[in-house]
């Protein structure tokens, strides 16, 4: 597989997100342990860990389905956890989020999935206006022609893209993935990895991704948060995190590509060369 690593940026866009100090137990249990870092505007930020390392629990604090114990998470300038109905309401709004096995309506057609979120928050449109807009999604993440096609008969790749036209029928400027390569075979993981650099540039909205898939992280994150121990360890564009030594790091990464020596730069493998590289 080959693996596509952003451009590193002089200086971070203004965060769209800023997690602060956020500190989250389930009774004796620290799951999230004083957690900063922003989520740049227009980027894709993933965010990493091993298995039970609080990356979903953060993910459900962004969208306001879990409350801090402590600290704060700003999301389009709003503290969610303080946040009344009406304006955690109007947050969500401006979200979309794509669910770890797509959570598609078997009982729907793909149409009626895509379209679900469009009769709830935008009622007022005409079932003409409503199949367009949903015909238009679909056409845009490779599954045009599938409007009236019974969701039991998709793959996991294609539940995936339709997943994916749901998240953004709405036009949000915020995109949330939750493992969107989990279950899928290598072939299929890079299509939707592609899919997702593609949805990025065609619609410039902020995109987070929890992942413990290392090559589709790097395939399209421009920044990296890594938990470990209900902490965050490292921060920054993937071309620093390339380079940060941090064994927790380093020894995550390493377990599913060869990566170069932060001492020695020309032990490489199969990683491209990264920019402080040295020649």
């Amino acid at each position: 597989m080959s693996l596509m690593i952003a451009a590193e940026e002089a200086e971070a866009p203004p965060p769209l997100i800023e997690i602060d100090r956020v500190c989250r137990a389930f009774g004796p249990r620290k799951v999230l342990e004083d957690v900063s870092f922003p989520i740049p505007e227009g980027r894709t930020t993933a965010i990493i860990g091993a298995s039970g390392t609080g990356k979903s629990v953060l993910l459900k604090h962004i969208v306001g389905l879990l409350q801090p114990d402590s600290g704060s998470i700003r999301c389009f300038g709003v503290d969610v956890a303080l946040a009344d109905q009406a304006s955690l309401y109007a947050v969500r709004r401006q979200m979309g989020m794509l669910f770890q096995g797509a959570a598609l309506f078997d009982s729907m057609s793909v149409g009626e999935n895509v379209g679900f979120p469009l009769l709830h928050h935008a009622p007022q449109l005409s079932l003409a206006e409503r199949r367009r807009r949903v015909e238009a999604k679909l056409e845009l993440v490779g599954m045009g022609g599938t409007h009236d096609q019974p969701t039991p008969e998709l793959s996991g790749g294609q539940r995936k893209r339709v997943g994916l036209a749901r998240a953004i029928v709405l036009e949000p400027k915020l995109v949330l993935f939750d493992e969107p390569n989990s279950g899928l075979d290598p072939l299929t993981s890079e299509a939707i990895d592609q899919l997702i650099r593609d949805m990025k540039a065609a619609m410039g909205v902020t995109f987070v991704v929890i992942s413990h898939d290392i090559v589709g992280t790097l395939n399209v994150a421009d920044y990296i948060a890594m938990l470990h121990g209900g902490r965050c360890v490292a921060f920054g564009h993937v071309q620093r995190i390339l380079r940060d030594p941090h064994p927790v790091l380093r020894a995550f990464l390493a377990r599913n590509v060869e990566l170069p020596s932060p001492t020695d730069p020309t032990a490489t493998a199969r990683l491209p060369r990264v920019s402080g590289d040295t020649p």
